[in-house]
């Protein structure tokens, strides 16, 4: 573990100079020194880091839900379950037809749907960390995306389970969907009207209990999440939201800032582990395929979010290029694939699919201005006062005022 962490700060602190953002280059880490490529091997089987990995992933999500505040779900409203059934529906639908486009079966078809169409909360989280775009106006419109294909992701996974293990049960699905769906409802009333009793139960003036209840609290209601069909980093997200809203949620934020970075780098890491090079030149051509459909997609969402939210170009390509990232969800679904015994493409596909995207997406955010100018109204410049400028939230990272 010590090696991981050493490993992961090096070739960061290389990239770090010129210019490279960490995600990628703690994945490259994980590649290099996992059990798939020759040389050293610090880490001969990726399940040993499995749990802390599962903990990275926690907290990054732990730390999206202090972020986003009760008051910005609140208003959001129908713009966010706007510009979230819009990615969902124009990501998602691209994913399925491809699937059966490369010739594979609905199984794998189904699979895919799910691996386009949901982007990575982690590797967003950390874009928007990475390139202080927290205080910008867009971000609050990617999160509410995030939220949107989060809830998705929940029903999705209840629902494909017995079809990927061949279940004719409808009466199972529709079991196992209510279950999960049920389980969030009632986070989201605990977290809409519990605020106080759990400010109450979480303030003490002592940093180390406040670190101790808030970390218990994440880590068993995103054990708990699993138990009822949601995905454990949901259930961290849903506590997040909670806590944020309370008297220490200030606190919180800052005490679980190097937690949240530690572990985070932990997850990318063992994330690189599960990749075989060796198993990516057989996909390669239908990889670069499903990565330009995705910004395609990605760009036609962002500008639609932009138009319901009134943004200029430069915040219409922060949208666009953050949320191209996959990830986590993504080796989801991989290891369901290759547990239900589908196409034996698919997990190559997909590890080869995620990683292109995790390395071209913090690129591709934090040049996003470039994107700016060829989309409609960029022309002229992305300063002060032009479309997408500053004021209207271009990604420096200072507050700005939310469009009408």
């Amino acid at each position: 573990m010590g090696g991981a962490f050493l490993a992961a700060a090096v070739l960061a602190r290389v990239g770090a100079r010129i210019g490279l953002p960490t995600i990628p280059l703690f994945i490259l880490a994980g590649i290099l020194l996992g059990p798939n490529t020759p040389g050293i091997v610090l880490v001969a089987d990726p399940h040993d880091l499995e749990m802390l990995s599962a903990l990275g992933l926690v907290l990054l999500l732990f730390y999206l839900g202090l972020e986003f505040h009760l008051d910005d779900l609140k208003k959001g409203g129908r713009k966010m379950l706007a510009a979230g059934s819009v990615y969902l529906a124009l990501n998602v639908g691209a994913g399925f037809v491809f699937g059966f486009v490369l010739g594979w079966g609905t199984s794998e078809a189904l699979v895919l749907a799910g691996v386009i169409g949901i982007s990575s909360s982690a590797i967003v989280t950390k874009i928007l960390v990475d390139t202080k775009r927290l205080g910008s106006p867009e971000t609050r419109t990617i999160l509410g995306i995030i939220v949107v294909d989060d809830v998705f992701l929940a029903l999705y996974l209840a629902a494909l389970q017995p079809i990927l293990s061949r279940s004719d049960s409808l009466g199972a699905a529709v079991l196992d969907g209510g279950k999960a769906f049920g389980f969030l409802l009632l986070l989201a009333l605990a977290a809409r009207f519990g605020t106080r009793v759990i400010s109450r139960l979480i303030n003490t003036r002592d940093d180390e209990l406040l670190v101790i209840s808030f970390l218990g609290a994440a880590v068993l209601v995103a054990g708990v999440s699993e138990w009822f069909g949601v995905a454990d980093a949901i259930g961290a997200f849903m506590v997040g939201l909670m806590l944020g809203s309370t008297t220490s949620g200030g606190r919180i934020l800052k005490l679980v800032h190097p937690l949240r970075d530690a572990f985070g780098a932990i997850f990318f890491f063992a994330f690189g582990l599960s990749i075989n090079p060796g198993d990516l030149p057989g996909v390669m051509w239908p990889v670069l395929a499903a990565v330009v459909l995705t910004a395609a997609m990605n760009v036609l969402s962002g500008m639609f979010s932009a138009r319901v939210y009134g943004f200029g170009p430069l915040a219409t390509a922060n949208v666009s290029t953050t949320l191209m990232a996959r990830g986590e969800f993504a080796l989801i679904l991989a290891t369901m694939a290759a547990g239900a015994g589908l196409d034996e493409r698919l997990p190559p596909f997909i590890a080869g699919y995620v990683l292109v995207l995790a390395v071209l997406a913090p690129l591709a955010a934090g040049r996003s201005h470039w994107l700016a100018r060829v989309l409609p109204g960029g022309r002229g410049g992305t300063g002060p006062g032009a479309p997408g400028g500053e004021e209207q939230g271009g990604g420096d990272g200072r507050k700005a005022p939310v469009p009408a």
